[in-house]
């Protein structure tokens, strides 16, 4: 299903009415079509150029009807009920023009149609209607007959299309891509991309809302996808980043027999409306890649852990079984149990880092691709079973600097108003983030509202595809984030900007805060951040007057080492101006993965047990030990790049890495691979032979998303079911089980997993239900969401406090969740960051993603359609800065850090500033992080991925 309308999204209640339909007297609302009532009375027209969430168009005339007085036939998609209007949707007149047209467009298209998709709407018309085949000639055109299979993902096949311009309008109205037009007039009329390129040459980013919308194949699956048969659909939720868009796995047999996921639709999800991107739609075949893991790996007697080896295996010089033998489950969880155990066992405490004096020296990384069950039993795991506090996972690599700030202000890391709320505000301000690349589905939110009205400011100092919506793009100079936000901070004081009813009543700190700005004019921030002090004072003026004015950002904020005082300067503008606690209002971190808020929420943080309840409350530790039956360490554990530099140190000797990649998404990756092959004992579950599992004693094969039960948590704050289509592969196992059989090995009394669920090879509800409640039992959140209700309404917002009630979409209406109901404001000032450009390294590097890859390409890498539309690492380099460097588009160059070097092709572009570079972190070919260090936030622990000086060497 598409996405509604964005607009009626917000139109007001319309006026009831009464008119005649067929006869009988029937009530609707004045904004509703003559089809969407005959519909909901029981009557389906037949409709090809109509689809629901689609702008209807009436060009294709297959729903008209007739009014009672009129001359023409009505387009029922199209026209609005009026009182008193008689309509009659069965007439002769009605019904026969209806089977011309249909006859018309099979004369067109339906010789084809049927050899392009088993779902053909137009063939189903056809049929329907009784329509006869054979009497009109066939449409003759040789402009229709080439296909274009240009595209990796989407078959192009014109002799199929019959201008509806479904796809058209899915791709400008919803999507806001644009890509698609309707181009020549009469028989010469067709589909075009880009004004009369290929698809695969056009700018289209895959998405599939076009293909999704066509009705007779014209667009379709690439490698004959909409033929081969669906023996069974599953409604689930992506397993990509944190919109959480709901979808429906179509699944059926191939060749040999075996399930298979053909292809994927979009489902009416909250966050989603039917949308899905790039990722979503063509990147679950992952799942089949022969690379999978399918049995237990054992290294080798005598195989040393060396880093180098992970080039050598990526690049097929090594194999994985010269490393690695298999074996069977019990021997390789006894060995993983084992050596977790004798460390556990044998090791002296860390100094002053635990008051328990056990387990000190092991820690562990779950995974933000997991769901929040898996999450909240691997950091129980660690705490009790492993008997360590180090616990921690990539929300330490994204966006604690934003937790932190979050907390520390307004009492809670949640968002306070979902992305779909950017509808309903006067002014969005983005910073930090790159949604389109992202979050696309989310940006196709903000597409729709700046298309309506709504103003947009982009604080970046790259250029993104959304720049052409902005009303101000401000290109700020990399790092000096903190000076453009005191900058505008200083306008809305001085200029008698705030909301002084909102900071009086609601609101503390205002006069340090006001002190702190004093001297942050725009001219004196202008020369730091190097925007004009007059477009500083335009967007104050714009954000502190606008309706509503809500902030997203991304992790262009977070990883700095100042990423605290980053998102510190967000809230203070929020605050300030009283813009918070309404709809289209409010603080949205945008979360990277589909899982970083439910695994935070899920304790699955070394400073935090579930709920952001902190292991130093003495209180909050008595009753998770009375819960869990085990003692607790009392202090806040390692966090990440913490842990590696303590396992170089000798004081980490043991780590069980579920879901995670380290040994790609550390900072720093040389002394990040190095710390892990010097490891004791390393334990890694996944679902590939990633980076860090080269250099494990024990690799555990898991299971993918599309092959569990389990909840999710958006960035919306919405818990959403996640349900299996398939069977993991081979002898892989079900995450929980295995978590479960690690800690049983190491004298952990759980019962999650019972015996009539199965082996742990197959998914079963019973058992993630199980760890659901205990995990509700202490989060107060999900009181009102017991299983039951999750699973019956597939996604519900939270907080939610009772089951008979939805949750709460804006938060922070009347009060905050502080000790006084009050949130505090923290004053900032600009400080230069650790990494500074000069004569030997020029250029500053900015790490982040592309559109058609994920996180460390654990998964997309082994997608085919996504790697075949992204397959490399490209740098992105300012024209004048390629003159100067002396490189072309496509040369390769050598980049160059004080950490590291890597090489990479140019992809010259204008996207980056003078003097900046960007390159993507997902590609082990060209991996960032052997770039950046691991210089960290004071605050958060979070890495400075953002900002790193670099040079360039281009070579031959």
């Amino acid at each position: 299903m598409n996405a509604p309308l964005t607009s009626k999204l917000l139109a007001p209640q319309a006026a009831t009415l009464e008119f005649s339909l067929d006869g009988r007297t029937v009530t609707a609302g004045a904004d509703e079509t003559i089809w969407a009532v005959a519909k909901r009375e029981g009557t389906t027209l037949p409709h090809l150029c109509h689809k629901e969430g689609l702008t209807p168009a009436g060009n294709c005339r297959a729903c008209v009807v007739e009014v009672e007085g009129e001359r023409a036939l009505a387009a029922s998609c199209c026209r609005n009920v009026s009182a008193g209007m008689k309509v009659q949707t069965q007439s002769p007149r009605a019904a026969s023009a209806r089977r011309m047209v249909v006859e018309l467009l099979v004369s067109d298209a339906g010789a084809t149609t049927d050899t392009y998709t088993k779902a053909s709407e137009l063939s189903q018309w056809a049929e329907q209607l009784a329509v006869p085949r054979g009497r009109l000639p066939q449409r003759d055109a040789p402009h229709y007959a080439v296909a274009d299979p240009s595209h990796p993902a989407i078959a192009v096949n014109l002799d199929a299309c019959i201008q509806c311009t479904r796809c058209l309008r899915a791709c400008r109205d919803e999507q806001g891509n644009d890509v698609i037009g309707l181009a020549f007039r009469g028989a010469h009329a067709q589909i075009t991309f880009d004004a009369g390129a290929t698809l695969g040459e056009s700018s289209c980013v895959a998405c599939g809302e076009c293909v999704q919308a066509c009705p007779t194949g014209a667009l379709m699956p690439a490698k004959g996808a909409g033929l081969l048969d669906v023996t069974k659909q599953v409604d689930s939720v992506c397993p990509y980043c944190g919109v959480g868009c709901q979808l429906t796995w179509n699944v059926g047999p191939n060749a040999q027999g075996e399930e298979r996921i053909h292809f994927v639709t979009g489902r009416d999800g909250p966050a989603n409306h039917g949308r899905l991107c790039v990722k979503g739609r063509y990147g679950s075949d992952y799942i089949h890649n022969p690379r999978r893991l399918t049995r237990p790996l054992i290294r080798r007697t005598g195989v040393k852990k060396d880093a180098a080896d992970i080039e050598r295996v990526k690049l097929g010089e090594l194999p994985l079984d010269a490393l690695f033998r298999e074996a069977s489950w019990d021997e390789a969880l006894e060995l993983a149990a084992g050596g977790l155990a004798k460390i556990r066992d044998g090791a002296p405490a860390l100094a002053g880092s635990s008051s328990l004096g056990f387990g000190s020296a092991l820690a562990g990384f779950g995974s933000a691709k997991g769901s929040n069950e898996e999450a909240y039993l691997f950091q129980k795991l660690v705490r009790t079973a492993m008997g360590s506090a180090h616990v921690d996972h990539c929300t330490r690599l994204c966006h604690a600097s934003s937790v932190a700030a979050l907390l520390e202000g307004i009492g809670s890391g949640a968002v306070s108003n979902p992305v779909a709320d950017v509808a309903q505000a006067g002014l969005i301000f983005l910073i930090g983030a790159n949604p389109t690349v992202n979050h696309p589905v989310a940006a196709s939110w903000i597409k729709n509202a700046v298309d309506r009205g709504t103003k947009l400011v982009i604080c970046d100092p790259r250029q993104t595809s959304l720049t052409r919506r902005a009303t101000w793009h401000l290109q700020f100079r990399p790092d000096t984030d903190v000076a453009l936000l005191n900058g505008l901070l200083h306008v809305i004081v001085a200029e008698g900007l705030v909301d002084e009813a909102f900071v009086k009543a609601r609101v503390n700190g205002y006069e340090a805060l006001k002190a702190s700005v004093a001297e942050a004019t725009p001219e004196r921030m202008s020369e730091i951040c190097g925007i004009p002090a007059d477009t500083l004072r335009d967007v104050a003026r714009a954000f502190a007057t606008s309706k509503g004015s809500m902030i997203l950002w991304g992790m262009g904020v977070s990883q700095h080492v100042h990423g605290t005082d980053n998102a510190r300067g967000l809230i203070a503008l929020a605050l300030l101006t009283g813009q918070i606690g309404r709809p289209g209002t409010g603080l949205h971190p945008l979360r990277g993965q589909n899982n970083v808020q439910g695994a935070s929420d899920a304790g699955l943080i070394p400073m935090m047990l579930p709920n952001y309840q902190r292991v130093s409350d003495a209180a909050v530790r008595t009753h998770f030990e009375a819960l869990w039956h085990s003692p607790i360490d009392a202090k806040a554990g390692l966090t990440v790049v913490e842990i590696m530099h303590a396992v170089t140190e000798g004081r980490i000797r043991g780590l069980y890495v579920e879901g995670e990649n380290p040994a790609m998404s550390d900072p720093d990756l040389a002394h990040a691979r190095k710390a892990l092959a010097s490891l004791e004992h390393l334990v890694v579950q996944d679902i590939f032979a990633t980076e860090t599992a080269i250099l494990a004693d024990v690799i555990l094969p898991a299971s993918a998303q599309p092959e569990k039960w389990g909840s999710y948590t958006n960035t919306d704050r919405l818990i959403q079911i996640g349900r299996p289509a398939l069977t993991p592969p081979g002898e892989a196992r079900q995450d929980l089980w295995v978590i479960e059989q690690v800690a049983r090995r190491l004298g952990a009394d759980w019962n999650y997993w019972q015996p009539e669920d199965g082996n742990g090879q197959a998914a079963a509800e019973a058992p993630v239900a199980r760890a659901y409640e205990e995990m509700r039992s202490v989060m107060e959140p999900l009181a009102g969401v017991p299983w039951t209700r999750l699973v019956r309404e597939e996604a519900v917002v939270t907080p939610a406090s009772r089951e008979d009630r939805p949750g709460e979409d804006v938060v922070f209406i009347d009060h905050f969740p502080t000790a006084d109901g009050r949130a505090t404001l923290v004053p900032t000032r600009f400080r230069p960051g650790a990494e500074q450009v000069d004569a030997e390294y020029p250029f500053v590097l900015t790490t982040g993603r592309v559109l058609e890859h994920w996180h460390t390409g654990a998964m997309t890498r082994h997608a085919s359609m996504l790697d075949a539309i992204a397959p490399e690492a490209l740098m992105s380099l300012h024209p004048a800065d390629a003159l100067t460097v002396g490189v072309r588009d496509g040369q390769a160059v050598l980049m160059s850090t004080r950490h590291g070097a890597v090489q990479a092709r140019v992809r010259i572009s204008t996207e980056v500033q003078p003097g900046q570079v960007f390159l993507p972190f997902a590609f082990w070919e060209a991996a960032a992080n052997k770039l950046t260090g691991d210089a960290l936030d004071a605050v958060a622990k979070i890495p400075g991925f953002k900002v790193t000086a670099v040079k360039l060497s281009a070579l031959a």
